[in-house]
């Protein structure tokens, strides 16, 4: 029995075809895709506590399935206290099959379990069909025990596409089940 994610059969069997229909692409290679999610957490108070990096690098491990590695500073930077070398986040990139199931459990699980959650912001997209979401707190995920938790954190999710143009990516993270914010043209 061969395992497929569930958003990956969505994508091939209704998402592409409504793309395409969308956008009047002329070839099906013009459809966009999502190619990659990048997770990314900053821990400033690294620089006092070692042990924030080893909590952050597990938590993110646990979140999206995949070992996360931690991220050096380049520079000195004296009014941060920061040397070169100095470990001052997290990141982990998902492709393929873990790509699929971190977005599901995001949009199904995790978003709705945000405080006073309204839909994601619109202003996230950087112009060449790439979005951004920043989420202020870990403990949304169900995978993270809150009673275990040393300090709570925020995180970066971006999402990298083949679109070409954010009207594209956005057709497309809507399709996927990303719930953006009512502007006041389409309400």
């Amino acid at each position: 029995m061969n395992y497929s994610p569930r958003l990956k059969e969505q994508y091939k069997e209704t998402i592409k075809d409504s793309l395409m229909k969308q956008f009047d692409y002329k070839s099906v290679m013009q459809i966009p895709k999502l190619t990659k999610i990048c997770i990314n957490q900053g821990v400033g108070k690294a620089v006092s506590d070692k042990k924030l990096i080893d909590s952050a690098v597990n938590e993110i491990s646990m979140i999206t399935g995949q070992k996360a590695i931690a991220t050096y500073s380049k520079k000195d930077i004296s009014n941060f206290k920061l040397r070169k070398g100095m470990p001052v986040g997290v990141k982990v990139t998902l492709r393929g099959e873990r790509m699929y199931e971190f977005l599901d459990r995001l949009i199904s699980v995790s978003l709705p379990r945000t405080r006073d959650f309204k839909g994601i912001s619109n202003k996230g997209f950087d112009g060449k069909g790439n979005y951004t979401l920043g989420i202020k707190e870990q403990i949304i995920f169900p995978e993270i025990n809150i009673d275990k938790v040393n300090n709570i954190s925020g995180m970066d999710i971006t999402f990298v596409t083949t679109a070409e143009t954010n009207d594209e990516a956005k057709a497309l993270l809507k399709e996927f089940g990303l719930p953006f914010m009512k502007t006041n043209k389409e309400a």
